[in-house]
């Protein structure tokens, strides 16, 4: 008798935690856009916040949702591709910067400037990612990174002729006012130092395996999509886990030790130096420091689905009645409480529940 009070006890105390737990870590209710309301296409690339401005890069144009509608940029327009990778907004000007399958385009004041190698010094017309910093444009391209200062027009390029990479196929850049960071697909972590303008390059100490033979000792892999670079954290992303930098230290995710849904992920955005998300082909992924939260339709069923993985490695589901529009997620951004979600399948709008 008094073992099944303890553990009827027991049961208690766990559900207890859980809901504790569920109630600790963010909830949302999803609404989504398609081609029905006015998206472009429904193939996100990326998305970002300027609130009120939502803008969002897909396979057939740029889109601009602002009171309630949507303004769509092509070619036509003057964009420099209908397929846009990456966005970032300049905060001095209000500037809006598209990397495309054929060059930048700068959106301002609805004027679209854009920027290929035959009119300017872009190393390459495919740019998959694009940031922006002070007088600083720096983009990743096919033919590695570039900086364009928008004062004097001028361009600096960096490949593997004046920097550690051996491969020139950057994929993603992330800008700071100490560092800036390239995810150089194949070839790790490339670091620029502002300060002394010094090159260096972080690489799995595995090679290109796939198997983790060293855990914790460096980079995941060398296979990187994507670098966050905030509060001086450097997060990575990569086709085979995460990988988390605090500068001596690193800590790498995987499904198997972590609350990942998945190893393949296109995109991390950290909030601070203990806060991230995760954009994997199996849903979207929040971590806390300690806890994880995963959100997407359920693979099987396709149902709303939002499963928690605690500290100690217990998981469990929170009843949710919406979801992302896919579990295939490209990219997300923020708008106060609330997310912003690229998906395979449509853009998503994740209002934060009290």
């Amino acid at each position: 008798m008094k073992t099944r009070i303890r553990l009827i006890a027991l049961c208690f105390n766990l559900a207890l935690t859980c809901a504790a737990m569920a109630q600790d870590m963010p909830r949302f209710r999803w609404e989504n856009f398609t081609t029905e309301n006015g998206l472009p296409n429904n193939h996100v690339y990326c998305v970002l916040v300027d609130a009120p401005r939502i803008w969002a890069g897909t396979d057939d144009g740029l889109g601009l949702l602002q009171d309630g509608k949507w303004k769509v940029y092509r070619p036509a327009d003057g964009l420099a591709h209908q397929a846009v990778l990456g966005l970032a907004l300049d905060k001095r000007t209000g500037d809006v910067w598209a990397a495309t399958l054929g060059g930048i385009s700068r959106i301002s004041a609805g004027r679209i400037d854009s920027f290929t190698q035959l009119n300017s010094g872009l190393p390459n017309d495919v740019v998959y990612g694009v940031g922006v910093l002070g007088d600083y444009v720096w983009v990743a391209t096919a033919a590695g990174g570039g900086r364009l200062n928008t004062r004097t027009n001028q361009w600096s390029l960096y490949n593997e002729r004046n920097t550690p990479m051996y491969e020139i196929w950057t994929y993603a850049v992330s800008p700071a006012t100490d560092k800036v960071y390239y995810a150089v697909w194949g070839a790790g972590v490339l670091e620029y130092d502002v300060a002394t303008q010094h090159w260096k390059d972080y690489n799995d100490p595995d090679g290109e395996t796939e198997m983790v033979l060293f855990k914790d000792q460096g980079l995941i892999h060398e296979i990187t999509t994507s670098v966050s670079y905030v509060d001086k954290i450097l997060w990575v992303a990569t086709y085979f886990g995460a990988s988390r930098y605090d500068g001596r230290n690193w800590h790498n995710f995987l499904t198997k030790d972590s609350g990942l849904p998945s190893n393949f992920l296109n995109q991390v955005k950290a909030i601070d130096a203990n806060r991230a998300w995760f954009s994997t082909d199996k849903g979207l992924a929040y971590y806390d420091g300690a806890n994880w939260a995963v959100y997407r339709p359920a693979l099987d069923t396709h149902k709303p689905e939002m499963l928690i993985r605690d500290a100690s490695g217990r998981t469990f589901s929170v009843p949710v009645d919406t979801a992302p529009a896919h579990n295939y997620i490209l990219g997300v951004d923020f708008q106060g409480d609330d997310l912003w979600v690229a998906t395979a399948e449509g853009l998503s709008h994740g209002i934060r529940q009290k």
